[in-house]
């Protein structure tokens, strides 16, 4: 039986971990209500410093603000990595344009001179792009990375926990060079004529666990496995929200879902901001079926796989799938071979 949602639940993480340094059974036991039923939460008391969300949102703000010419100096299109800017409705979900302009951003590593031939995904390792005209948006941008690592791979080992594994359980595959990425976006209404009212169009998150910073405009839409109707994840000052992607739906069998999200674009005239982080392994991590214990096994519901967007075990080929998707134009000049 469908448990019908109308609300997405909110867990202070604060209260994860008991004095003894374990894990705290009632947060445990939320979590996982909150990972199999829904898909989606929100996550207060987090650790940010007093004043750093706002920090960010506001040097966002004023990055994009700046004339098109010095955002262009950041071109995507630059990019075998899609790092850097990405101009307004050039991002596609489902074949369609956003009403977003964004930069996209990872850890700051050296691009590979070659890769085997039957693992392209191994060239999304590489350098970011930042204004040099504006340091301030590297600054708070990569120190925010550095804190949601930090509550990614503490969230993982609760989730881990929360399935009846070890906490350390998916640790391995990120350690070295866990390839997470960063979006710094700021979605227009009312100016991408192809996109209507899409902010993004309904789609599922590619990695492990994706932490979003939401401004209070509002948007963002769930729905979970088996309802009919959206749910709106209404905004909370400072919290994340937080779901869960494919490799973890592929991991599970489907006991967690990667649930199906969309953002509604603001009014013309209204600016919104949003910063998700999805904290993902390396490029080169397969991921195998976990071993549930059986009393969750059995509510397993399998891969909810579309045979025209497969989900993959392999994380990188999963990555790279779907930038490729979401950006047509830069795969065309990196990976031509690819785009057809």
């Amino acid at each position: 039986m469908t448990i019908v949602r109308t609300s997405v639940p909110v867990l202070d993480f604060s209260t994860a971990r008991s004095a003894d340094g374990s894990f705290n059974p009632d947060f445990i036991d939320a979590l996982r209500d909150a990972t199999h039923h829904v898909g989606f939460f929100q996550l207060t008391d987090f650790g940010a410093a007093d004043g750093q969300a706002q920090e960010l949102l506001d040097t966002m703000d004023a990055f994009f603000k700046l004339p098109l010419q010095e955002r262009l100096k950041l071109d995507n299109r630059t990019s075998a990595q899609f790092r850097g800017y990405t101009r307004l409705g050039k991002e596609m979900t489902q074949g369609r344009a956003d009403s977003r302009e964004q930069i996209d951003y990872g850890p700051e590593r050296a691009a590979l001179e070659s890769y085997p031939e039957d693992r392209p995904y191994l060239n999304l390792q590489g350098p970011n792009q930042w204004p040099a005209s504006f340091p301030e948006l590297e600054r708070v941008a990569m120190a925010w990375a550095d804190l949601m690592s930090t509550v990614g791979a503490e969230l993982l080992s609760a989730i881990s926990v929360s399935l009846g594994l070890p906490e350390d359980y998916f640790a391995e595959p990120f350690e070295a060079a866990p390839a997470w990425m960063g979006k710094l976006v700021h979605y227009v209404g009312g100016q991408v004529p192809e996109a209507g009212t899409q902010g993004v169009g309904l789609h599922a998150d590619y990695g492990f666990v994706t932490l979003l910073l939401q401004d209070l405009v509002g948007g963002l839409e769930v729905k979970p496995y088996g309802q009919d109707d959206w749910i709106t994840v209404e905004p909370i000052s400072g919290a994340l929200v937080v779901n869960l992607g494919e490799m973890l739906e592929v991991a599970t069998n489907g006991y967690l879902m990667a649930t199906i999200h969309r953002v509604t674009a603001p009014a013309p005239g209204v600016d919104r901001y949003s910063v998700p982080f999805f904290w993902s392994p390396r490029l080169d991590s397969v991921i195998d079926t976990v071993p549930l214990p059986a009393e969750l096994a059995a509510h397993a519901r399998g891969v909810s796989d579309d045979p025209s967007n497969p989900m993959l075990s392999s994380y990188g080929a999963n990555v790279l799938k779907g930038w490729l998707r979401a950006h047509p134009e830069t795969a065309r000049i990196h990976y031509p071979e690819l785009a057809k």
